[in-house]
């Protein structure tokens, strides 16, 4: 019978006579599990009878620690000089944006491929080069300007560029992701029995050649880092996977990524699959192996973990856990739970991650996608530090280490209640940009100037401006895509007693003014109509949502819509290779919702018209970024 084998000697495990009367740290043999027998987790992963991290209060407790890390190792492709480390491959740019309506300009992909590196992601998946020409050139130019930036510890990610096995995208990925001093090609190709024989149509044999020749066509283009990753290993049969995973070693694969692409297993079924892969692959200690989980029965984050703890030493990710359908593990919650737990009984893992800037990558994330982030989602949701039953609330104001087992410094979060600084009409521009450092903002010249304006005008209509809303205004602002047309003026009349009428005056990229008025069966229709006569560009609106930033009847509303263009906007699916039409989302912010609606859907075409001209563009972002 074949056996998975635990190969980190710090993990205590039920299967050991010493587990329950030593320390997690105490040395123990190397441990063989049956196959089909039992798990590669001790009982505490599923009890609570291990009781060790009872004594844990909080991660870290102060923005110090939330930035000391430990040393991250040199990078080597196929192997991690500390065997306890966990690269951490990012991939919101390319798994995120498949998420409908959250498709990015080039310079919104490079603002937050710049702000994933100041994070420290190890690999930054920056696209799919071959789906389109825009998004070539949007890898093309993150692995020019972000995969070339080396911090003075001898930090630069890795740009990576997914490919389907086949030697047009792979030269795609190659062309486009080359020009990084560390360039990866990520290759796939599906190994399921129902993926062989309804989607590719081909045999075992054929799919084992096939992805033989095409790693070793990648590594003939000169990439020296290879991965490949045989799509729906969660219904794969073992024995295929351990002959092709073997098969693309042999052909130079440096790192195995092993996808469960519909998000059908549990964690101990993962936890298994990751260290049987790692017992029977023969050449598996050339390489390294990566977890890919999607979200579809809420486990993608468990399941990451399992794998991690099983040998996997590579995580793959996406900001917020954006992604298809429900979606990727999510960056800070693998993250965080790793920081939290990794000493206690993850047998010493940890990441080169920076935690502090989460906050800020993931409200860019949240901006420029248009998927707003659920408030009860974990580590970033709105409420995830909120305390409102009154028991939760006596126990923070004794002690914080009651109900939080993470501080907000530790993401870089600052509570709105017991920040220093109180903002109203009387504050000036210093204030503001204290505010705006306290927040994690640190924005200069013109886009500080907006801001400071805006700011006193939304003061002069309330008593008292919160963290939201200054956020709110942040985002309005500079999360923006490049200005093709600017809203200048609008003026809507609505009611019982007649027809809704709009006037709106839009500026152009030139700066002439344009007006238009129109009738609708409301304001935010008839302003639509308007903006629609001056831009001439036919655009369908598929989605408008609006809410409050804050309570009160003087709050500032934020709107989001989301709109589809003509069939010129399209781009080919890595997964099925079929062509679709890319959507578009837009926000807006503002006191008046009429005014804050057009502004969103202004947004959004500008956001369209910007993808449509491409890296001319992405340009400026060099010239409106943002940083934490």
């Amino acid at each position: 019978m074949a056996s998975s084998v635990i190969t980190n000697p710090r993990i205590p495990t039920t299967h050991s006579p010493s587990f329950h009367n030593k320390e997690p740290s105490a040395p123990l043999r190397r441990v063989y599990l049956p196959q089909t027998s039992r798990t590669p987790f001790p009982d505490f992963y599923f009890s609570t009878r291990y009781s060790y991290a009872a004594a844990v209060v909080k991660c870290s407790s102060s923005p110090e620690q939330a930035t000391q890390r430990r040393h991250r190792p040199p990078y080597v492709p196929n192997r991690i000089p500390d065997p306890n480390y966990v690269r951490v491959f990012d991939t919101t740019l390319r798994d995120g944006e498949q998420s409908p309506g959250a498709t990015m300009t080039s310079k919104e992909k490079l603002d937050i491929a710049r702000q994933l590196a100041k994070l420290g992601v190890d690999i930054i998946e920056a696209g799919f080069p071959a789906a389109s020409n825009d998004d070539f050139e949007a890898v093309k130019m993150i692995a020019q300007e972000v995969g070339n930036v080396v911090d003075d510890e001898g930090y630069v990610p890795v740009i990576c560029g997914l490919s389907r096995c086949n030697e047009r995208d792979i030269k795609a990925a190659w062309e486009a992701v080359k020009h990084a001093k560390r360039p990866r090609i990520h290759t796939f190709i599906a190994t399921s029995p129902i993926h062989m024989e309804y989607k590719l149509k081909k045999s075992k044999q054929e799919v084992i050649e096939i992805a033989r020749n095409m790693v070793r066509y990648a590594r003939s283009l000169g990439c020296e880092d290879v991965e490949f990753s045989p799509e729906d290993a969660g219904r794969s049969e073992r024995d295929f996977l351990y002959e092709i995973l073997g098969e693309v070693i042999k052909a130079g694969a440096t790192t195995l990524n092993i996808p469960d692409t519909v998000g059908i297993t549990l964690p101990a079924e993962f936890g298994q699959l990751i260290a049987d892969i790692k017992a029977n692959t023969p050449g598996i200690e050339n390489v390294i192996i990566s977890t890919h989980c999607q979200n579809d029965l809420g486990l993608s984050t468990a399941n990451t973990l399992a794998g991690a703890y099983a040998g996997a030493r590579q995580v793959e990710v996406t900001i917020n856990g954006i992604g298809e359908r429900a979606g990727n593990a999510s960056l800070e919650e693998v993250v965080m739970a790793i920081k939290c737990k990794g000493d206690q009984l993850l047998g010493g893992l940890y990441t080169g991650i920076n935690t502090y800037h989460i906050t800020m990558t993931s409200k860019m994330v949240e901006d420029y996608s248009g998927l707003h982030v659920q408030p009860h989602k974990a580590i970033v949701g709105a409420n995830a530090f909120a305390h409102e039953s009154g028991i939760h609330q006596d126990g923070m104001l004794k002690n914080k280490g009651t109900y939080e087992i993470i501080s907000p410094d530790d993401i870089g979060l600052e509570r709105s209640n017991e920040a220093g600084i109180v903002l109203g009409k009387l504050s000036g521009r210093h204030a503001l940009k204290m505010k705006l450092s306290e927040l994690g903002y640190d924005i200069q010249g013109e886009q500080f100037d907006n801001i400071f304006w805006r700011f006193k005008t939304v003061a002069e209509q309330k008593k008292r401006v919160t963290d939201a809303d200054i956020r709110a205004l942040v985002s309005d602002e500079v999360f923006q895509p490049a200005t093709v047309w600017k809203l200048c003026d609008v003026q809507a009349t609505c009611g019982t007693l007649g027809l809704s009428t709009a006037t709106v005056k839009l500026i152009d990229a030139e700066g002439k003014e344009h007006i238009a008025c129109s009738i609708g069966t409301g304001p935010v229709d008839s302003a639509y109509k308007a903006v629609d006569l001056i831009v001439k560009v036919p655009a369908t609106l598929l989605e408008y949502s609006m809410s409050a930033v804050t309570e009160g009847i003087d709050a500032i509303a934020a709107t989001r819509v989301l709109i589809r263009g003509e069939d010129n906007q399209t781009a080919t699916n890595a997964y099925t290779g079929e062509q679709f039409n890319r959507t578009f989302s837009g926000t807006g912010a503002g006191m008046d919702i009429v005014v804050s609606s057009v502004k969103a859907y202004i947004s959004a075409l500008n956001k369209m018209l910007g993808y449509a001209n491409g890296p001319a563009i992405g340009v400026e972002a060099k010239k409106a970024s943002v940083s934490a």
